[in-house]
C-alpha cells in the first residue's frame, strides 16, 4: 500500500468481538492517509450481505470457523459471484487440511491464527498488488476488445486483431508507404436514390457494403472510406503486404462478380442497380491515422489515390467495369488482361496506360489474342486497325471496348491515346 494509490477497500470476516477495534488500531496510519478502507462482517452470510452492497470491494479476509456460514461455504458462494473478490483466508495453525481446502477453492493466500499484524499487514499489501494486476488486466482485455471492435469496420479480421493488439501503427501522423488504391462506385446510383424510400435505401446499402468488404477483408484489404454508395480500399497498409497489387487485382475480380451477382435479386424484385465500376492504381502514398485524438481516420493521400479514383470513372468511357493503370499490372507479375489504351487522365500530363482484368471464363484465350493483335495495329497506326477491330465486333457484339476502338477509328481517331474527362 503506497501512497498515491486509490483507497483499497477490504471486508473482513470473523467472530471475534475484538478483531475490529485492533485492525482500526494497527491500520490507523494507512485508514488516515486514505490508502485502506475496512468493512467488518461477523459471518458468512453477513458477509454476502455486505458484498452485495459494496460492488467496489477489492479483497475479503475471511475466518473459516464462524456460526451460521462459515469461511469454506463463504468461498463456495463466492465462485458464484460475476466479479468474485479475492480472498485471503484465515484459519489456527493446526486446521491446515481446512486451509488447503480454501485454497483449492480459489483462496489466494492465508494466515494462521493468532494473528501476526506484521504478516497481516504484508500479506494484504501483497494480495492487493495481485488485485491491481487482475484489474490492469482486464482493463487492457477491455480496451482490446473495444479497439477490435472498432478497428474491425476497417480491417480484416486477421490485421484488426494484431492491431488491437499493438497499435503503434495507427499512432496519429502519416507515413509514406508503396500501396495499391481501389475505388468502386456504383453507376446511377444518384438517380436510383431518388426514387427510393428511405427502407429500400437502407437495405439496398446495407446489403451492398456488408458482401463487398467481406470480399474486401477475404483479400486483406483495408477499408480506408466509405462514402455514399462508393468504397476505398487499401492494399500494402497498414501492415507490409509485397503482393499488395497482385491483391488488389484479385480483389477487383472477386468485388466485380459479387456486384453482378447482387444486381440480380434486386433485378427480379424491379429495381435496377448500376454496375459497379472499380479502378486500380499502384504507387507511393501517404498513409496513416489523420484528425486528432477522438476522430479516427485511417486514410491515404497523393497522386496514387487520385489515380485511382480517375480510374474508376475512366470505365464510363470503354463501358468496363474494371480499369487497373499499368504500375499494378507489372507489379502484379502473372496478369490476365488487355490493354484499353493510354488515358490522359484530368489533370495529368502525361498519359498512362490502362488495362482491363480478364477471367477466361469472361474472355477466352483465344478472343483475347485477336484483341490484342487489334490493339498492336492501333498501336503502331495501321489501317489494318479497323477492320480487325470490325471483326471482333463482328465476333462479340457485347465487346464495349472493341465498339469503343472501332467507333473511334471510324470517326479519324487513331493511335491509343485517349483524352479522359
Amino acid at each position: 500500500m503506497n501512497p498515491g494509490q486509490p483507497c483499497a477497500k477490504i471486508l473482513v470476516v470473523d467472530d471475534e468481538p475484538d478483531l475490529e477495534a485492533l485492525i482500526s488500531q494497527k491500520f490507523r496510519r494507512q485508514i488516515r492517509q486514505g490508502l485502506v478502507t475496512f468493512l467488518f462482517a461477523h459471518d458468512g452470510q453477513e458477509a454476502l450481505e455486505s458484498l452485495s452492497e459494496n460492488r467496489d470491494i477489492d479483497l475479503v479476509v475471511s475466518d473459516i470457523n464462524m456460526p451460521r456460514m462459515d469461511g469454506l461455504t463463504l468461498l463456495a458462494k463466492l465462485e458464484e459471484l460475476a466479479d468474485r473478490p479475492t480472498t485471503i483466508i484465515v484459519s489456527a495453525y493446526g486446521d491446515m487440511a481446512n486451509i488447503r481446502t480454501a485454497m483449492n477453492r480459489g483462496a489466494f493466500d492465508f494466515l494462521t491464527k493468532p494473528i501476526d499484524f506484521v504478516d497481516l499487514e504484508t500479506t494484504i499489501a501483497r494480495t492487493l498488488r495481485h488485485v491491481e494486476a487482475l484489474r490492469e488486466g482486464r482493463r487492457r482485455q477491455s480496451l482490446a476488445e473495444r479497439a477490435h471492435a472498432s478497428l474491425a469496420r476497417y480491417f480484416s479480421p486477421n490485421l484488426a486483431e494484431q492491431l488491437a493488439g499493438d497499435a503503434s501503427g495507427l499512432e496519429l501522423g502519416g507515413h509514406r508507404r508503396d500501396v495499391a488504391s481501389l475505388f468502386t462506385d456504383i453507376a446511377g446510383f444518384t438517380s436510383l436514390v431518388e426514387s427510393l424510400d428511405p427502407t429500400q435505401l437502407a437495405e439496398i446499402l446495407n446489403g451492398y457494403f456488408a458482401e463487398l468488404t467481406d470480399v474486401v477483408f477475404a483479400h486483406e484489404g483495408t477499408v480506408a472510406k466509405i462514402v455514399g454508395d462508393a468504397i476505398h480500399v487499401l492494399f500494402g497498409a497498414p501492415g507490409d503486404q509485397p503482393d499488395h497489387a497482385a491483391r488488389a487485382v484479385a480483389c477487383a475480380l472477386a468485388l466485380d462478380e459479387a456486384a453482378e451477382a447482387f444486381r440480380v435479386p434486386w433485378r427480379e424484385r424491379g429495381i435496377e442497380i448500376g454496375m459497379t465500376r472499380i479502378g486500380v492504381h499502384a504507387g507511393p502514398a501517404i498513409v496513416g491515422n489523420f484528425g486528432g485524438g477522438r476522430y479516427f481516420d485511417y486514410t491515404a493521400y497523393g497522386d496514387t489515390i487520385n489515380t485511382a479514383a480517375r480510374l474508376e470513372n475512366a470505365n464510363k468511357a470503354f463501358g468496363t467495369r474494371i480499369c487497373v493503370s499499368e504500375s499494378v499490372v507489372i507489379r502484379a507479375g502473372q496478369f490476365r488482361g488487355r490493354p484499353l489504351g493510354d488515358l490522359l487522365l484530368r489533370g495529368k500530363q502525361e498519359a498512362l496506360r490502362a488495362f482491363e482484368p480478364l477471367t477466361e471464363a469472361v474472355y477466352d484465350a483465344a478472343s483475347l489474342t485477336r484483341y490484342q493483335e487489334a490493339f498492336a495495329k492501333l498501336e503502331a497506326g495501321e489501317a489494318a486497325a479497323l477492320p480487325s477491330f470490325a471483326a471482333l465486333v463482328g465476333l462479340r457484339p457485347d465487346d464495349g471496348v472493341a465498339a469503343y476502338h472501332l467507333k473511334r477509328l471510324l470517326n479519324g481517331s487513331n493511335g491509343t491515346r485517349i483524352e479522359i474527362r
